[in-house]
């Protein structure tokens, strides 16, 4: 769509919002910016919009600001179902999200990685590589870092690395990636999108416009992924660490390959990948396959997997007080996130459960949790307290106490923890009950954690 002139609502003030108002605006667009808080509400989040020719319609519902738009961008936290939405459509406004918005407007080529687990990960890991490639390279999306912001400088030469969630697939429209990877599919948001079959529909749709000179990357040790990659025109790659695959990057004898069409290459040995635990060495095939796809030297790719230490929020060590590792895991923000946090451990762990309610079932996680020795003892917090103490219980999981905050959650756990054993914050939930999002819990935690005497 050309921008030029079009009369443009966006609605939401969060980091993509405010940056998709940037970037309209610099593609001639007349922008008005919306959301249901007030400007004081806001406070410090709209300073970027500073000297930006936008109109601000704060404090107000978006429905009655439909009339005389051309176009209509959300935030990924809005479903396409809202009433103001579809009374947009309605009215025949062109809807879209901040991704499909940024991907019309960048140049680069696109690598976009989404799936339930190890996104975050897999998309830092690959933008080491391609940066350490000498590619000059952009890391955007639901990492927390607007695409729309590095599409007003991106070049053609450069390459985007997007980790995709399934609230943006549910506006993308002519979003097109040249690398595609899903990493796993597992029960998660299905609030939002009320069932499975819907859930990895919208993480299919990053697949649905590659041709035959693209590359879709499947994981091949996940059951849910079983015969999707049937459904796309792409090049086909897969990844495993159980066995290997006709095309794309599996273990052998203690050693990452990767096999194309043309050779078989080893890459690095799999004690030489830095960042620990099995579900870390599945990121590292995944992004060993997108690496290989982009024609990125062997040499490279080994050196970012020997030196990549990891991301913030995901088994992230804080401090060793008193012969206790405290270890944030904020980001485990579903059961499966969670379950292989619990499998990451090595030593005695009393462990940090709870948060807002996605509708999705923690018995997994308890079972795991029962059959996991080094999980010696459970904090519950949150709105989720009870139907994780319920599934505990089922499973005989019977060590848990309550805790009405993290403060006190991690308080308790330093009584219960010895010298030799980890406390563990992986809350298997979201955070919208207590906190903005998974970044803020861990920031607090940490701050608790390093406050401690």
């Amino acid at each position: 769509m050309e921008y030029t002139g079009k009369k443009v609502l966006v609605v939401g003030m969060a980091r993509s919002g405010i940056a998709a108002a940037q970037l309209l605006c610099k593609h001639g667009a007349v922008v008005t910016v919306n959301d249901s808080k007030t400007e004081e509400q806001l406070e410090g989040q709209l300073q970027a919009l500073e000297g930006v020719p936008v109109t601000h319609a704060f404090g107000r519902g978006a429905a009655e600001l439909l009339e005389g738009k051309d176009c209509l961008v959300i935030s990924p936290g809005i479903p396409d179902t809202a009433p103001f939405v579809v009374k947009a459509k309605e009215m025949g406004l062109y809807v879209i999200g901040e991704l499909e918005l940024a991907f019309q407007l960048s140049k680069g080529t696109m690598v976009a990685v989404s799936g339930t687990n190890g996104k975050t990960t897999t998309v830092s890991l690959l933008g080491e590589i391609f940066t350490n490639a000498g590619k000059a390279t952009h890391v955007v999306g639901n990492i927390g870092y607007p695409y729309s912001l590095a599409a007003m400088t991106a070049k053609a030469q450069d390459v985007v690395v997007c980790e995709v969630s399934s609230f943006q697939m549910e506006t993308a429209d002519t979003f097109h990636p040249h690398v595609a990877v899903l990493t796993n599919i597992t029960e998660d948001h299905l609030n939002r999108h009320g069932t499975m079959e819907v859930y990895t529909e919208m993480k299919m749709r990053m697949f649905r416009r590659q041709t035959a000179e693209d590359f879709a990357i499947f994981n091949a040790d996940d059951p849910a992924l079983k015969g999707l990659h049937r459904k796309t025109r792409a090049k086909v790659m897969f990844f495993s660490r159980q066995k290997e695959v006709p095309c794309g990057a599996f273990v052998r004898n203690g050693q990452i390959i990767i096999r194309t069409e043309e050779q078989e290459r080893a890459v690095c040995g799999v004690e030489e990948v830095f960042i620990p635990g099995p579900h870390n060495l599945e990121n590292a095939l995944a992004a060993v396959c997108a690496a290989a796809a982009m024609n990125v030297p062997a040499p490279v790719i080994r050196h970012t997997l020997k030196t990549f230490r990891g991301v913030e929020h995901r088994i992230e060590t804080v401090r060793e007080l008193d012969g206790v590792t405290y270890i944030n895991d904020s980001k485990g923000t579903n059961t499966d996130s969670t379950i292989k946090a619990v499998q990451t451990m090595t030593k005695p762990t009393v462990i940090i459960l709870g948060g807002y309610d996605k509708h999705c079932s923690f018995t997994p996680l308890a079972e795991e949790m029962k059959k996991t020795p080094e999980i010696r003892h459970a904090v519950l917090i949150g709105e989720t307290a009870d139907q994780i103490e319920s599934a505990l219980k089922e499973a005989g999981f019977t060590s848990a106490e309550r805790a009405g905050t993290l403060q006190e959650a991690v308080e308790k756990c330093r009584r219960k923890a010895e010298n030799g054993w980890n406390v563990l914050l992986s809350p298997a939930c979201a955070s919208f009950d207590m906190f903005s999002d998974y970044e803020a819990r861990g920031r607090i935690f940490k701050e608790i954690v390093n406050a401690l005497q």
